[in-house]
């Protein structure tokens, strides 16, 4: 799976966000300032060929929704940093997080219990 440039990920996270959706509302959850109409439909494009969206005809509208789950992506995501940033290293990675964000005590047992409940 290929890493999501910037704006690709803006995008994928309205159509995450909307489940299906024209190119004038995914425009619409777009930040200011907002991109005009023809590079969303050029980057939908793009995304529809990497993989990432799908697409139906609605009238003569072209309807997108996501090929790829936003669970599968932050899997995918996610690996790719504990790799280039935590040697390979959830725990390092855990650490980092637990040091640098100043998690709370609660969160730091909320983590633990998710832990241990996939363990079993």
């Amino acid at each position: 799976m290929q890493k999501l440039a910037k704006r690709e990920e803006q995008i994928m996270q309205a159509v995450w966000g909307l489940e299906k959706a024209f190119i004038k509302d995914i425009i619409q959850e777009l930040p200011d300032p907002k991109p005009h109409y023809n590079s969303v439909a050029t980057m939908l494009k793009i995304l529809e060929e990497k993989g990432f969206l799908a697409h139906e005809v609605v009238g003569n509208i072209f309807q997108y929704r996501p090929a790829i789950s936003k669970e599968d992506y932050q899997g995918h995501a996610m690996k790719d940093i504990v790799s280039q940033y935590f040697d390979n290293s959830y725990s390092r990675m855990l650490a980092f997080f637990a040091k640098e964000q100043k998690l709370s005590e609660t969160e730091l047992t909320e983590i633990v219990n998710i832990i241990k409940s996939n363990k079993k």
